[in-house]
């Protein structure tokens, strides 16, 4: 059994993660802005924390995980999302959109280190719009963006802890059959649904870091 962390846990992607590391028999503390609605057969092994990550307060969440041994996996699966024309983007949307995806990305990670030890995996939940060298696409110039900037932290922090044997690696992830892809791209049917998806970041999350830190890996079939 291990400890995971998950966060934008109420849909999409994050809420199929949960189910996924619930039905392998894990502990699981779901993080969202609302509450998170499961009805599942192991919601003994859940935790749920309603939370703004961007106003960047953890307390609830130290407190949830309070007597945990320690956290094997954190996935930093929430993000603020913009589509806006660069020219009419304010100073305040990119604060808002970095509040989230990057501020709140190393505040949440500072918050639980103390229970972070030797085989924990911290992931990122990227895109391929923070990829250099990938297609970019008009309006999403904050979204785009933080996630690159997700990209070098996660870098730099597989660094910082590679001494005591905590795994940091990102995940850039194409399109995805996601409430937030509908408002990116209208009409737009991804390959890869959200349940396909959350089944491999669950897996990822348990196992990538045996192959893998600092790094970061497109996970796209398509573009974008």
């Amino acid at each position: 059994m291990g400890y995971f962390i998950v966060t934008g846990a109420s849909r999409g992607i994050g809420l199929e993660t949960v189910r996924v590391l619930l039905n392998e028999g894990h502990r699981v503390l779901a993080i969202s802005r609302s509450d998170v609605k499961l009805q599942h057969e192991h919601l003994h092994l859940l935790k749920s924390c309603s939370l703004d990550l961007s106003a960047n307060d953890f307390s609830d969440v130290v407190k949830a995980i309070s007597d945990w041994p320690r956290v094997d996996g954190l996935i930093h699966n929430a993000g603020a999302f913009l589509n806006k024309p660069f020219a009419a983007t304010t100073m305040d949307d990119f604060k808002t959109v970095y509040s989230v995806n990057v501020f709140a990305v190393a505040g949440l990670t500072q918050a639980i280190d103390s229970k972070l030890e030797i085989g924990s995996h911290v992931l990122g939940i990227s895109s391929m719009g923070g990829v250099q060298g990938s297609a970019k696409f008009p309006g999403l110039s904050a979204y785009s963006s933080s996630k690159g900037a997700l990209i070098t932290l996660f870098e730099l922090l597989a660094e910082e802890y590679k001494t005591r044997g905590v795994c940091f690696n990102s995940l850039a992830l194409g399109a995805v059959q996601t409430e937030m892809l509908e408002a990116a791209f209208p009409g737009l049917k991804a390959p890869v649904s959200a349940k396909q998806m959350g089944a491999y970041v669950a897996d990822f999350v348990q196992h990538g870091h045996q192959y893998y830190n600092g790094k970061v890996l497109p996970v796209s079939s398509s573009t974008p």
